[in-house]
């Protein structure tokens, strides 16, 4: 139910079109939830249908024209319930420590290199949050919107700091592994 939600914040923060919201979609909240251009042009029908949203009037009619959408009062007073309901945190799954899981009965093969590029992957993804930090949360932006905005930020930068530091050590301990037993590579 969080991409109805994740839609209304972003048109709340700016009234936009469908592929408006789908380019935002890709700089920002798509870092910590992600949704296709099909799926959000599906829920934007779905929220207008449900009188959460609505079409902004054309300047002038054409066809062709890309819609701009807006939150009704209805969708503001459904963004707040839904912010202010509690949610239990979700059970971690990651294919990748599933995989590892796996290696342990079945060989290792293939999974140190994957290892690898699962920690340059991870190393590339700070370096942007840290750019995006550095760049839109100066030291002296402390409105309360833009403290709300910088803890999302530091989530991810937080995450993606757990996650190179992780994959270093299992990196490390994939080199300490004996050569004997299951085929490595």
């Amino acid at each position: 139910m969080s991409l109805p939600h994740a839609i209304l914040t972003a048109l709340l923060e700016k009234p936009s079109s469908g592929l408006e919201l789908t380019r935002r979609f890709d700089k920002s909240i798509g870092y910590f939830w992600s949704a296709t251009h099909q799926q959000i042009y599906r829920e934007l029908g779905k929220l207008e249908a449900e009188g959460l949203i609505r079409t902004l009037p054309a300047e002038q009619p054409a066809r062709g024209q890309k819609k701009s959408y807006e939150v009704l009062p209805a969708g503001r007073a459904e963004l707040a319930r839904w912010a202010a309901a509690a949610q239990d945190p979700k059970p971690q799954r990651d294919p990748l420590l599933l995989r590892l899981r796996a290696a342990a009965v079945v060989g290792t093969g293939g999974l140190e290199a994957d290892l690898r590029r699962h920690l340059e992957l991870h190393r590339r993804q700070l370096e942007t949050y840290r750019e995006i930090e550095k760049r839109d949360f100066p030291p002296d932006r402390d409105a309360p919107e833009d403290r709300l905005r910088h803890l999302v930020l530091r989530a991810g930068i937080d995450l993606e700091t757990f996650w190179t530091e992780w994959l270093t050590h299992a990196v490390t301990e994939f080199a300490e592994l004996p050569a004997e037993g299951p085929e490595r590579s």
